[in-house]
């Protein structure tokens, strides 16, 4: 065999795919080619087969899609991954059902001390508010805590509002609440973290959360058994994001141990996604502790781990009252939310971050939030000078026709997630729909209309907010109908879709000359689906699942 056969020997090859490269030079192929990590080559079945040597690992797509490794643009790793093993309440309704799952779940965890579901629906009992005293019914003898699904609010028995110490309620931030009662004694409802982080912390799992919490460290340092424990966890989120057929995560909280732990897992041959991880700048915060940002962003800046982002909240959720609104809200009409940052401060902060030529990204839910955060864009730029920063909007659920250009204009991404739209994938019509009123859902979660105006809009989940799945994802978007048929139809076509999980993704971390697309000397990230999605039926794709993920040349997931 000559050298030069011997160089063009691949290491991996997919044969017999439908291939949608997102290339726009070559959309289509039969077949790739993955060597030292890239891709060496696509196109038909013989230009690829000609890569095959004696040792190259042979793939057969059978007939189905290979599309670029899916780029999950918000999600929250680490939490995410602890609460896989947490109740699960997502389509649970009623009193009844919910009673019988959370005291299954108790009798088979008897010396948990503290336990904790997700994905309770604001409507789990109907149209009546959850309360302490339904918990105290359904488990009156141990500390539970359940979190609705966007994890802004949650609900405590009295056991766990108790040994928290917040039963008499506790002086809270701007835009957190312990709602109390007419007796004086918190009702159980707890909105936003600085309510809801006491009684977290009786759950043990404090340091899963800290990067959302505070964007501290752990304090004290954990144990080496505990940070065995720790990296773990991670390898655990890791895992259920490459059978999901994700190769990058854009993580949406963060701080030096989640880097840290990554880095460990990466030296131990297991980071099998390549991740982004942002310095998460909290209100109680001054400007000097953007220099840990810079620091993380110098420190960790690889194909496989990296920082170069700030991450922000400025405010909450519809469902509780917490996003910020321009006018008051259609079912409280003496309330317009209130922000974690005055409008004025979060400029100052946008213009020191864009001043060390870091990416911003900010939780904007409401239309006065979306338009606080782009005036907050407009000043840096006003500032600092024009630059390609590509700062981010993450949620955009509501906004202004006036706001719409503005993403282009100043060159911000917009951040959406698919499964979160009332009535569609995984929330109910209700409260959401009512809150916001039906003057203002035309511009409600304004997919179509971004991308129409020539944004930017990528695509994520907001794990474990929704379900990972980034198919689901895009059967979401593309099966998307207006609440009203006198409402814009915000679905995307699959062309659309695609992209928000790939091209855009890459777009949004300043790869996308690296990544995002099945192109010669890209990264080998790809996934091979088990049929041909453009010729599935729209509403059967949830049926197509990942049977291959390739990270770096690298089979990360294999469907037996």
């Amino acid at each position: 065999m000559s050298v030069t056969e011997t160089v063009r020997n691949a290491d991996l090859i997919v044969i017999d795919g439908r291939v949608l490269t997102m290339d726009t030079a070559q959309p289509s192929a039969e077949a790739v080619a993955i060597k030292d990590g890239l891709i060496a080559a696509v196109g038909d079945t013989a230009t690829v087969e000609a890569w095959r040597g004696p040792d190259t690992r042979v793939i057969d797509a059978r007939g189905g899609s290979v599309v670029p490794g899916f780029i999950e643009a918000h999600m929250h790793l680490f939490s995410g991954a602890a609460e896989l093993a947490h109740l699960q309440l997502a389509g649970v309704h009623g009193f009844e059902a919910l009673r019988d799952a959370v005291q299954a779940y108790a009798r088979s965890r008897p010396d948990m001390g503290m336990l904790v579901a997700q994905g309770a629906d604001y409507t789990i009992l109907g149209s009546e508010r959850v309360t302490r005293h339904h918990l105290d019914v359904i488990l009156p003898d141990r500390p539970f805590l359940m979190a609705a699904p966007d994890h802004h609010t949650m609900w405590a028995n009295t056991k766990a509002l108790e040994a928290a110490g917040i039963l008499h309620g506790r002086v809270l931030g701007a835009g957190n609440e312990i709602v109390m009662g007419a007796d004086g004694l918190a009702e159980g409802e707890l909105r936003e973290n600085e309510a809801f982080n006491p009684v977290l912390k009786l759950a043990g799992e404090g340091r899963v959360r800290l990067g959302l919490s505070t964007g501290g460290e752990p304090d004290p340092m954990p144990s080496t058994e505990e940070r065995a424990g720790d990296r773990a966890i991670m390898r655990r989120g890791l895992d259920w994001c490459a059978r999901h057929g994700i190769t990058s995560i854009q993580n949406m909280d963060g701080n030096y141990y989640q880097l840290e732990l990554l880095s460990e897992v990466e030296a131990e041959g297991d980071l099998i996604c390549r991740v982004k991880v942002p310095f998460h700048y909290k209100n109680f915060m001054t400007l000097d502790m953007l220099d840990k940002a810079s620091d993380m962003a110098e420190r960790y800046d690889s194909e496989w781990l990296s920082s170069s982002m700030v991450k922000l909240f400025y405010d909450g959720v519809l469902d509780s009252w917490t996003a910020v609104m321009i006018e008051p809200y259609a079912d409280r009409l003496d309330w317009v939310g209130e922000p974690l940052f005055s409008p004025e401060e979060f400029k100052r902060i946008a213009v020191e971050i864009d001043r060390r030529g870091l990416q911003i990204a900010v939780h904007s839910i409401g239309d006065g939030a979306v338009r606080a955060v782009l005036d907050g864009y407009e000043a840096a730029r006003d500032a600092n000078g024009t630059r390609d920063s590509r700062h981010r909007v993450e949620h955009i659920e509501l906004t202004t026709a006036t706001d719409i250009p503005r993403f282009v204009g100043l060159g911000v991404i917009a951040s959406m997630q698919p499964p979160h739209p009332p009535g569609g994938m995984s929330f109910p019509l209700e409260p959401t729909v009512s809150r916001i009123g039906r003057t203002r859902w035309p511009y409600a979660y304004p997919t179509r209309t971004l991308i129409e105006a020539g944004a930017h809009v990528v695509f994520a989940s907001d794990w474990p907010v929704a379900p990972i799945d980034p198919i689901l994802g895009m059967q979401a978007a593309m099966l998307r109908k207006p609440w009203a048929d006198d409402m814009p139809d915000q679905s995307v076509t699959l062309q659309q879709a695609l992209a928000g999980y790939t091209v855009e993704g890459a777009y949004a971390e300043f790869m996308e000359d690296k990544k995002g697309q099945l192109k010669t000397g890209f990264f080998g990230d790809l996934v091979v689906l088990s049929a041909d999605i453009e010729a599935t039926p729209l509403e059967a794709l949830h049926e197509v699942r990942p049977v291959t993920t390739i990270c770096g040349g690298k089979v990360t997931y294999q469907a037996r």
